[in-house]
């Protein structure tokens, strides 16, 4: 079955190439990958920023699927009238029967934490009761980004929003001039291979690297490997950013989905593009991409072609892939592609 997934991510890394000229300072695809094809350049919008005006934002989605059926959705809302960094008001929640067309139900506002701000959240199924693990990320009490946690639910629009805790927070040093990360934010969460895992952005000397951290029941967590070492290097065209976006299991092996930023590309802190690597134990990775990105957006600006917070399922022989990808006036929406891969 993995070849067949790896077939049609190859597809589908066809159909996002933008078929325009290139324009500086925009994260390119390469056009080895091959040509545009109309029918994967497909999407549906899923959800759109509350206002479509420059820098407000509907993005970093995070679905689960339960037992029934249902499609559940957390995702974080984002304004333009606050300091960057601190905009994300609001992580909510979705429900959908068939995972296209969704509503909200619930939301988590900040001042309900309280928390200066979002990031990108992590909904997940515990595979033993249930029931769902809803985890965020911010400044929490004023201090250093952190993840959080809130009190598992029988469904997410029951979650409390005053049950918050954080779960990863700075590690301490062992010596006083270790480099270690200082923040950690926007985890990517599953659980496979008999355990939790967690993929987080660590900020490390201004930089942010992808860290990895393993728990048995979601609550207490440890840093695998050195906490020193990142999971993937600066390198190539992501040798200002890299960040963790989702891992597929694929059965011999995992997919692992990264996104990250150039240095020569405009504002690399917010213009993210997404490639594509793979992991045999969930910690090394083999960077599929390391000469450019596979996906971008299809609707850029005149400066961002932002493609990122990814999470990929498999559903019905279907790569199903919501994503947060920039549209030409400086906002953000989430979107839905689907796309064969047998």
């Amino acid at each position: 079955m993995y070849k067949s997934i790896l077939a049609g991510c190859a597809c589908l890394f066809a159909g996002w190439v933008i078929a325009q000229a290139p324009r500086p300072g925009l994260p390119q695809t390469a056009q080895e990958f091959g040509k545009a094809l109309e029918n994967l350049r497909d999407y549906t919008v899923v959800l759109e920023p509350d206002k479509n005006e420059p820098e407000w934002w509907a993005g970093a989605p995070s679905v689960a699927r339960g037992k029934d059926g249902t499609f559940w959705m957390a995702c974080r809302m984002r304004m333009a009238e606050a300091p960057r960094g601190r905009r994300g008001y609001e992580i909510r929640i979705l429900r959908s029967a068939d995972g296209i067309h969704f509503e909200k139900t619930f939301s988590i506002r900040r001042e309900d934490v309280p928390i200066p701000g979002f990031e990108r959240p992590a909904l997940v199924i515990d595979p033993h009761t249930g029931r769902f693990k809803l985890y965020a990320c911010g400044p929490w009490h004023d201090g250093p980004w952190s993840i959080i946690k809130f009190a598992d639910a029988d469904t997410p629009d029951k979650i409390d929003p005053a049950s918050a805790y954080p779960v990863i927070q700075p590690l301490p040093k062992t010596y006083d001039r270790d480099v270690i990360p200082v923040e950690y934010k926007d985890p990517f969460i599953l659980h496979t291979a008999g355990a939790y895992h967690c993929y987080v952005i660590g900020y490390v000397r201004q930089n942010e690297k992808i860290f990895h951290f393993q728990s048995v029941d979601g609550e207490k967590w440890e840093p695998v490997g050195s906490p020193y070492e990142a999971v993937m290097p600066l390198d190539g065209w992501h040798d200002f950013f890299v960040r963790p976006a989702c891992v597929v299991p694929l059965g011999v092996g995992w997919l692992f989905v990264y996104e990250g930023s150039s240095a020569g590309w405009y504002d690399p802190v917010y213009n993210i593009a997404t490639g594509l690597g793979f992991t045999f134990d969930l910690h090394h990775v083999m960077d599929l991409t390391p000469k450019l990105p596979l996906l971008v957006s299809s609707t850029p600006g005149d400066h961002f072609a932002t493609f990122r917070y990814s999470h990929w399922l498999i559903i019905d022989g279907r790569l199903w892939i919501y994503a947060e990808v920039a549209r030409p006036n400086l906002t953000h929406e989430i979107r839905l592609y689907r796309v064969p891969i047998s």
